[in-house]
């Protein structure tokens, strides 16, 4: 059966041009920031060296972003030239991608659930160690202040977790400017008072 038919001079498309048109428009949008994430992931690791990063995550961010930004390169690629040229095939490899990836981030909300105490306490010790190699990389220094600045919040648990860091603990071994206190993005800034204070205080 042809794919397309000619109907009155006119060619005839199965498929709404509005919705064929979206569809391609914000696959080659995400097209485009699948790439831009791949070569951010490409510098990053050529660029910088991971060994603090990789000490308290997982994985390296850099690999995990050029991982991300390859997946999503091929699944986009797929649905902008499969809509653009109306290629069955293609659509249909873009609809059971789009549909794994839903299926996957499904099961991992349910583990996610169903292990709340285990996922928590993982989390917790992420931070923990991000906190100790706090000084060590400063991508990952950056990542620890957004995040504090950004939840209102210090430290995994308390602002006591910085004490385990060396430069912040109140030993006396440590000679450190920084002893006995917490990074700036713990602390709250009012306009209307002069001075900082402590998120947890």
């Amino acid at each position: 059966m042809a794919r397309r038919a000619a109907t009155s001079g006119d060619d005839f498309s199965f498929v709404s041009p509005v919705v064929k048109y979206l569809l391609f428009f914000f696959n080659t949008l995400f097209w485009v920031i699948s790439m831009v994430m791949v070569a951010i992931g490409v510098y990053a690791r050529l660029m910088k060296h991971a060994e603090a990063a990789m000490a308290c995550l997982a994985v390296d961010p850099a690999l995990l972003l050029i991982a991300v930004g390859v997946l999503m390169f091929l699944i986009t690629f797929c649905g902008c030239i499969g809509s653009l040229r109306e290629n069955i095939c293609l659509l249909q490899a873009f609809s059971i991608c789009l549909t794994l990836v839903f299926l996957l981030q499904l099961a991992a909300g349910i583990v996610g659930f169903v292990f709340s105490d285990k996922a928590r306490g993982k989390v917790s010790e992420v931070i923990k160690n991000a906190i100790v190699h706090y000084r060590d990389d400063l991508d990952l220094q950056n990542l620890i202040d957004f995040g504090q600045r950004e939840f209102n919040c210090c430290g995994g648990i308390s602002y006591k977790d910085w004490s385990q860091n060396i430069y912040f603990n109140c030993t006396s071994e440590n000679r450190s400017g920084e002893r006995c206190s917490v990074p700036y993005s713990c602390c709250l800034y009012s306009e209307d008072e002069v001075g900082i204070s402590l998120r947890t205080l």
